[in-house]
């Protein structure tokens, strides 16, 4: 068998880690969410349980030659967990222990396969919380999260993955473990070798390990207030009133009509189904301060022509409405494909964008529903194919295309959030200069000189 010396080396190399052959490996673990993302097929996959698994996992495979992606929990949107022909995927599953919570400095150190909730209870119960939280905190990993660079409904207040990202450990393509970063709050010796490695997709390195730093959990619920607009581009108006206003909630969340309906039919939360666009802000400022915050944001709300919103009076009710926030992607996914986009505008620009969406929209006859991180200036717009026949498809990337165009037009970026990985590869390109692709190729070949992990992905 062709695969047979390469098979025996890796179980060799790491005589405690799983590995599956290729007949063997699930299908659902070749890719990600990302709706039209190729992958291909691998040759193996290696299921380890420590660094010293990994080390021998990449060890094994510079000396074969064949490349390696890393795979979290498989919850990314842009196909950067899939797997190329011929590779070796190294999934971090059983890579799965809070390592430590140093509640006298505010940090944990975990292995890349702790999912993002469940860390966050092992905080809690100490007085802790960890901020970052994208949509699919409930199963994405931290190893993923740090890959992507995660943000989520609090980055408006509170940054996203980098901001909380201290050290990391991570193997090399020869096979060796190097840590970077530290535990200190500050450090400033060399470069920031850190911070290519947060958001860098798997492209440079396996992470084994993460160190984070942490907050104090509150103990008073948030205040919320809700509006309903009749127009997106009010709700957008209203959203650049806040920026205006220099209140920085802790959240600020955009829900259009299409996500509405879709999470009211499935899970029947009561919803109005009539209204067109749902924001969402939360203030969790110090008593006194809060109330006070959540005032002007209502007052932004009114000012912008909402058809209706107040403060929320009960904790439940409101936090089933940022469920429900959280709900609106996988709510239309079960409806059929949906081609989810990630672009980011300047924050007074929202209106302005949403208004490009809808005419996009408009110009290509393709629905498209609107979630965004609306505070941050980043936008979800989520395109609704038809079916998965080419021609909506072939729409449906039009679509896709001419949103990230706009958002390039109005000094945004591709991507917010969710990363480069395969769909959003030609996007980057007319993003930036030639110059600075050439930059961004020049720290890859640096860093994985024999271009060993996650190739085709990013700037390959």
């Amino acid at each position: 068998m062709h695969d047979a010396p390469l098979l025996q080396a890796l179980r060799a190399g790491a005589p405690h880690a799983r590995v599956l052959e290729r007949e063997a490996i699930p299908s659902g673990l070749l890719h990600d969410e990302a709706t039209g993302a190729r992958y291909g097929q691998a040759r193996a996959l290696v299921l380890p349980t420590d660094t010293k698994e990994v080390c021998a996992a990449v060890h094994t495979c510079a000396q074969f030659g064949v490349p390696i992606v890393t795979r979290g929990a498989g919850t990314g949107l842009s196909g950067g967990a899939n797997a190329v022909d011929g590779c070796v995927l190294i999934g971090t599953e059983r890579m799965n222990r809070v390592l430590e919570v140093d509640a006298d400095n505010q940090t944990a150190t975990v292995q890349p396969g702790v999912v993002n909730d469940d860390l966050k209870r092992v905080c809690a119960e100490r007085g802790l919380w960890y901020p970052p939280d994208p949509a699919s905190s409930a199963w994405s990993t931290i190893g993923g999260n740090v890959a992507t660079n995660a943000g989520g409904i609090c980055c408006v207040k509170y940054g996203v993955t980098r901001d909380h990202v201290l050290g990391i450990e991570a193997v090399l393509g020869d096979g060796t473990a190097v840590r970077l970063g530290g535990r200190t709050v500050k450090g400033v010796a060399g470069y920031d070798l850190l911070g290519l490695f947060v958001g860098s997709e798997g492209t440079l390195g396996v992470i084994t390990e993460v160190t984070v730093r942490l907050r104090s959990r509150s103990t008073r619920p948030p205040m919320t207030v809700v509006g309903f607009f009749d127009r997106l581009t009010a709700a957008g108006e209203a959203v650049a009133s806040v920026t205006a206003s220099g209140t920085t909630p802790a959240a600020l969340e955009l829900v259009d009509r299409h996500c509405l309906r879709a999470v009211e039919s499935w899970k029947r939360m009561g919803m109005d189904p009539d209204a067109a666009v749902l924001l969402l802000a939360r203030s969790d400022a110090p008593a006194g301060a809060a109330e006070e915050e959540a005032r002007v944001l209502l007052e932004c709300f009114r000012s912008a022509g909402s058809t209706w919103a107040e403060m929320s009076t009960d904790p439940i009710e409101a936090e089933a409405l940022f469920e429900a926030r959280r709900l609106a992607y996988p709510a239309l996914a079960r409806l059929g494909p949906v081609v989810t986009e990630d672009v980011c505008v300047p924050r007074s620009l929202v209106p302005e964008m949403l208004a490009r969406i809808e005419d996009i929209s408009a110009a290509w006859d393709m629905p498209v529903a609107n979630i965004a991180h609306a505070g941050d200036g980043n936008l979800h717009p989520l395109i609704i194919t038809s079916g998965p026949d080419t021609s909506a498809m072939d729409r449906g990337q039009h679509v896709f295309d001419a949103i990230m165009d706009a958002a390039i037009a109005l000094g945004g970026t591709v991507t917010g959030e969710h990363g480069v990985g395969l769909l959003k590869r030609d996007g980057m390109r007319r993003e930036m200069s030639s110059a600075v692709m050439a930059l961004q190729r020049s720290v890859k070949h640096a860093m994985d000189p024999g271009s060993l992990f996650n190739p085709g992905k990013l700037v390959s």
